[in-house]
């Protein structure tokens, strides 16, 4: 039997709210059916007029009824175990709903009629049938609901051979809901049951993952094994069930929910390697780096097959955020091991070269050119530079997954993720002040971190005059001017009978100041709010003119050669020595190497290969633990992150 449909759990909540859902969803699609019939029917303009307003009506219910369900299909804490304190959520499928079924009937006929038997000597037996098929509606979250769903399963093929001829209807629909839209989908066949059938049990599967004790080894790999097996049942559907009407179940939408329950054993194979500990040790930094990495580029594969178009439109924007945050979040944390195992680790005399020489190659697709991974190792300038790059990466990647986090307000309600978020980056800040100290490396860093700012206006080059103060009195509202540009801002449409051109302001003058605030590195919208509520006692502004930027005549300069004058203009002797030493002005891009899309598929084996698990004294990866010890001291075997 299933679980009591009548329990007042969170889960059977969800899932009466689903089927009351698809009750009105139905229920709106066949209003709007009929209308658009009787649209096409009639002639009469009135009519249509009332018709297309019915209309408008209907959709925008389908529309809330339809956000509802993604909101449903979002609420992941209600599967996530009652344990679960410092783990990052993962997401379960929800249970497609179907209509009961009724066989008495249709069976006794069929039994009479074909097989010359009275069919009221089999009525227990079609009782049974239809109680297993109404438990199967409530399955409960363990392998004893697993294996009332396949009971079931296994009835079918017997059920198709016995009562559903090829060449006659029975006259019994299975009628089943999407688990994405709602939209019902009937046939009188078996391939929905059997599909739907199939569906439910990976969904099963992937709710038992969901509720997993995370912070044990057993409950971790109870986790893994029933991602991987919903997995499995997802693609046998894929393959076998080619042809099925209903959205949640085609092709596309199923490789979709195949790369994320991988996704998701692949996230607590990661937990499950770092959950006893991960030594502070150049090996097993580097290891736990290349696990994080693994996960990343799953998860990006998720989210890149989440916004393909077919899917995008049905997909929760909560399942493709996630997904998203997960991507930045994991490949930051894999700079962040990388740049530990390169700044809290020295070569030794003692450490074998070759074997962390071949560690550190497995980690790069390819390396900045002229440099080797065994040059990385041994000069400590190198190791240095490199180490910061990767923590700079890990902290812009953190700052993204934040970012993102915000985007989605159903992700908002996950505290715990946005702790988990906010304590890495965090971490990798604290990482970072530790050798702030040391001297900067734009070559590294060209593609990590952010763009420059623009000063091609204050420069040497250009020509300004001194501030002028001007004081701004609106009139009914209006300054009299508007600013265009980036920064500085400049003054543009000036109206010449204004007061603030009486006062001095110039077409063309730039605002370097807004009362006491210094704006020329501010945006048009940030000046425009430092304007926007002036009183009607006005505020002073500073305003620079540009000059005529044409330099003098550069002066003579005399050099001797041989004892003998010879004079040259400056600018002769720039491009003199320019054509001289053409090599000594350029520079030289260099290609970036801190990146960490694992493409290289001859080095996939050794990329996924999981570290020794060390259970000596260890602490959990996402606990508070103490800081890593001093470069002094890392041949400690007891140090532990």
């Amino acid at each position: 039997s299933g679980c009591n449909p009548f329990a007042q759990t969170g889960r059977s909540k969800l899932q009466n709210k689903r089927a009351s859902l698809n009750q009105q969803i139905i229920k709106q699609m066949r209003m709007r059916a009929g209308a658009e019939n009787l649209l096409k029917a009639t002639s009469n303009n009135k009519v249509k007029e009332m018709v297309l307003l019915e209309l408008s009506y209907v959709n925008s219910n389908l529309q809330l009824l339809m956000g509802q369900l993604e909101g449903l299909n979002s609420s992941v804490e209600v599967y996530q175990s009652s344990q679960e304190t410092a783990n990052i959520p993962l997401i379960a499928l929800g249970l497609k709903e179907t209509k009961e079924v009724d066989f008495s009937t249709l069976f006794k006929d069929f039994i009479l009629e074909h097989y010359s038997e009275d069919g009221n000597s089999y009525e227990d037996e079609i009782a049974d049938l239809m109680d297993l098929r109404q438990a199967c509606r409530t399955p409960s979250r363990n392998e004893a609901g697993v294996e009332l769903l396949a009971k079931y399963f296994s009835h079918l093929p017997l059920m198709e051979s016995r009562f559903f001829s090829p060449n006659r209807q029975t006259g019994i629909f299975f009628t089943w809901y999407d688990s994405f839209t709602g939209v019902p989908v009937c046939q009188q066949n078996l391939s929905l049951e059997k599909a739907s059938i199939l569906f439910n049990m990976a969904a099963l599967y992937s709710q038992i993952a969901t509720r997993s004790d995370r912070q044990t080894i057993t409950g971790l790999e109870e986790a893994i094994s029933s991602f991987q097996i919903a997995a499995g049942i997802l693609n046998h559907l894929k393959e076998t069930f080619t042809h099925t009407p209903s959205y949640d179940m085609s092709p596309a939408m199923l490789s979709m929910l195949i790369r994320m329950m991988l996704a998701q054993a692949q996230e607590c194979l990661f937990e499950k390697t770092a959950l006893p500990g991960i030594r502070n040790q150049f090996y097993s930094l580097m290891k736990m780096a290349q696990e994080a990495a693994k996960v990343s580029e799953i998860y990006d594969q998720v989210h890149q097959s989440m916004i393909q178009t077919p899917i995008k439109d049905n997909v929760p924007f909560f399942w493709s955020t996630m997904s998203q945050v997960k991507t930045n979040h994991y490949r930051s944390m894999a700079h962040y091991f990388v740049a530990s195992a390169l700044l809290d680790h020295q070569l030794g005399p003692s450490d074998d070269e070759d074997q962390q020489e071949k560690t550190l190659s497995q980690v790069y697709d390819r390396l900045p050119e002229g440099r080797s991974p065994l040059d990385i190792l041994k000069k400590k300038d190198e190791r240095e530079r490199i180490g910061k790059a990767h923590i700079r990466r890990a902290i812009l990647g953190h700052e993204e997954a934040l970012r993102i986090y915000s985007l989605c307000h159903h992700l908002n309600k996950l505290e715990v993720l946005q702790d988990i978020l906010k304590a890495s980056h965090q971490r990798s800040l604290n990482k970072y002040s530790e050798n702030e100290n040391e001297e900067e490396f734009a070559d590294y860093t060209e593609k990590t971190t952010p763009q420059p700012m623009k000063i091609s206006f204050f420069s040497a080059k250009q020509r300004w005059t001194a501030p002028r103060t001007i004081h701004l009195r609106p009139e009914d509202r209006d300054l009299g001017f508007t600013l265009k540009g980036e920064t500085p801002v400049q003054v543009v449409s000036l109206d010449p009978l204004c007061q603030a051109a009486a006062d001095g302001l110039k077409e063309g003058d730039y605002i370097v100041a807004v009362s006491d605030t210094d704006c020329k590195w501010m945006s048009v919208s940030e000046v425009m709010r430092l304007l926007k509520d002036v009183n009607e006692e006005g505020i002073d502004i500073q305003v620079v003119s540009m000059m005529d930027s044409n330099p003098p005549m550069p002066t003579k300069s005399a050099t001797f050669c041989g004892n003998l004058p010879k004079t040259y203009s400056m600018i002769c002797l720039a491009f003199d020595d320019d054509d001289k030493n053409p090599k000594s002005r350029k520079v030289t891009k260099k290609s970036s190497f801190i990146s960490w899309g694992l493409k290289n598929k001859l080095k996939s084996a050794s990329t996924l290969s999981l570290p020794t698990a060390d259970h000596s004294g260890a602490l959990p990866w996402n606990k508070p633990c103490p800081t890593f010890p001093s470069s002094s001291s890392y041949n400690n075997d007891s140090a532990l992150y």
